[in-house]
C-alpha cells in the first residue's frame, strides 16, 4: 500500500506517459498488441469505478482486457503510472462548466460542483492521496480552468491558487465523510435510520440528557432534521455557503 497514492513513480517515466500524443498510446518495447495506453487506462478506470482501488492490479487490469499481466506492463511500467494516469485522465474528461461571464460566486460555485461530480463518478479519486499530483494535461486543464474563477477578484497569484485549495480541500472532505457513510451503511447493511433505530434502546439506558443537555438537544435536532447521523447534502450546501462567504470577506478586502 506504500505506492497508492499519486506522485509515487519515477516523474520522467510518468511525464512521457502523460504527454504523450493523443491516440499515440502505443509500446515503444515488446511485440506489436492490439491494445493501446488509452485502452489499458480506460480499464483500469473501469475497474476502480466499479470495486474501488483495492480491486485494481495490473493483473485485474489484464483480464477485463483478455491478455496476460506481462502484456499490460509493456504499455505502462507498474501500477504507480497507471495511478497517475488514471488520475489525469478523470482530470481530463470533467465536465467544465463556461462560466466566464458570471458573477465570481457563481464560478467558485460551479468549480465546487465539478469537483464533487468528480468524485460521485469516480469516488476512488477522493481515497487517493495527491500531495504530488500527476502533472500531466488533464491536471493542467483542471487547474486553469479552476484558477480562471478567481481571476480578476484583485488577489494576488499566491492568495489564488490558496483560495482554490480551500475550496478543493473542502468538496474533497465532504466526498469522503460521504463515502464513509456509504462504507459504513454497506458494511452493517443497515441505513442511518434502520442503525439509530436498532440502536435507540441502549442508548437511551446509558445515555443521561441532564448530564450531555447541548448534546442531547442539538443531536435530536440534527438526527430529525437528517433523518441520520449525516447528511452529505446539507454538508455541502452549509459548508459551501460558509466557504463563500469566508472568501467574500478576502475579495472584498481587496477591493478596497
Amino acid at each position: 500500500m506504500a505506492k497508492e497514492r499519486s506522485g509515487a513513480d519515477d516523474p520522467a517515466r510518468t511525464l512521457e506517459l502523460l504527454w504523450r500524443e493523443p491516440g499515440k498510446g502505443g509500446s515503444r518495447r515488446g511485440p506489436k498488441q492490439g491494445l493501446t495506453v488509452d485502452a489499458v487506462v480506460r480499464a483500469a478506470i473501469e475497474l476502480a469505478d466499479s470495486g474501488g482501488l483495492d480491486t485494481l492490479t495490473m493483473r485485474s487490469v489484464a483480464q477485463r482486457l483478455g491478455v496476460t499481466p506481462m502484456t499490460i506492463y509493456t504499455y505502462v511500467p507498474g501500477k504507480a503510472e497507471l495511478l497517475d494516469l488514471m488520475l489525469d485522465t478523470a482530470y481530463l474528461r470533467m465536465p467544465r462548466t463556461d462560466h466566464a461571464d458570471a458573477p465570481w460566486g457563481t464560478r467558485v460555485a460551479a468549480v465546487a460542483r465539478e469537483n464533487r461530480e468528480l468524485y460521485r463518478r469516480h469516488p476512488w479519486v477522493a481515497t487517493l492521496p495527491t500531495t504530488r499530483p500527476p502533472l500531466g494535461p488533464g491536471l493542467m486543464a483542471k487547474y486553469e480552468h479552476e484558477l480562471a474563477a478567481f481571476d480578476g477578484l484583485g488577489l494576488d497569484d499566491v492568495e489564488m491558487d490558496a483560495a482554490l485549495t480551500f475550496l478543493l480541500g473542502f468538496v474533497r472532505s465532504v466526498a469522503r465523510a460521504d463515502l464513509d457513510n456509504q462504507a459504513a451503511a454497506r458494511d452493517s447493511a443497515l441505513s442511518d435510520e434502520q442503525w439509530w433505530a436498532a440502536n435507540a434502546p441502549l442508548l437511551a439506558r446509558v445515555f443521561d440528557p441532564a448530564r450531555f443537555p447541548l448534546a442531547a438537544r442539538v443531536g435530536q435536532a440534527a438526527g430529525e432534521t437528517h433523518q441520520g447521523v449525516y447528511d452529505p447534502e446539507y454538508a455541502f450546501r452549509f459548508g459551501l455557503e460558509r466557504v463563500l462567504d469566508g472568501l467574500t470577506r478576502l475579495v472584498e478586502s481587496r477591493s478596497r
